[in-house]
């Protein structure tokens, strides 16, 4: 047999057992306890530090590091990434930025519990699945903001404000 199987197997069009072996797929069970584990811990660690953010960054100057390549600045964000829609109607935004995502996220959540796909593509939507939740729960929590403090930058090319999540 050849060292390098196609990830495409026969005319059926299924991955062959090398392959499916390979990308490790776990079981129902193992996956639940595993997008579970890595909602709580990755969400755990959003909250806290958007908690931390605002009890001291509020109402603070700007904190830099390494000739301002590492900037904390505390910021509240109606709008989706880089602000975009802050300036909606609050409706607008509620749909948006609060059912949509509610809707996207559960049923990403089915999807990871119920698919049989690999571990690695598990861990990887577990982390997107966990932004997700960690920023409609500020939304929920916040009147509609979410919390952003981290900003990066060499110079005038910076990043957007952005959180863990």
């Amino acid at each position: 047999m050849s060292r390098f199987v196609k990830p495409w197997g026969g005319e059926t069009g299924r991955p062959s057992s090398e392959v499916t072996n390979w990308c490790g797929m776990v079981p129902r069970f193992k996956r639940s306890v595993l997008v579970l584990l890595l909602l709580i811990l990755c969400v755990g660690c959003d909250q806290l530090t958007k908690d931390a953010a605002h009890q001291y960054l509020a109402f603070q100057p700007p904190h830099s590091w390494f000739h301002d390549t590492i900037r904390l600045q505390y910021a509240e964000n109606t709008g989706a990434f880089l602000s975009f829609g802050g300036g909606f109607s609050e409706r607008a935004r509620v749909l948006l930025f609060q059912v949509f995502p509610a809707l996207c996220l559960l049923v990403l959540t089915m999807v990871l519990v119920v698919q049989p796909i690999p571990s690695t593509t598990v861990v990887a939507w577990s982390l997107v699945l966990s932004g997700g939740l960690g920023n409609l729960a500020d939304r929920v929590l916040n009147d509609g903001r979410v919390i952003d403090f981290m900003n990066l930058g060499i110079g005038s090319l910076r990043t957007g404000i952005f959180n863990v999540a």
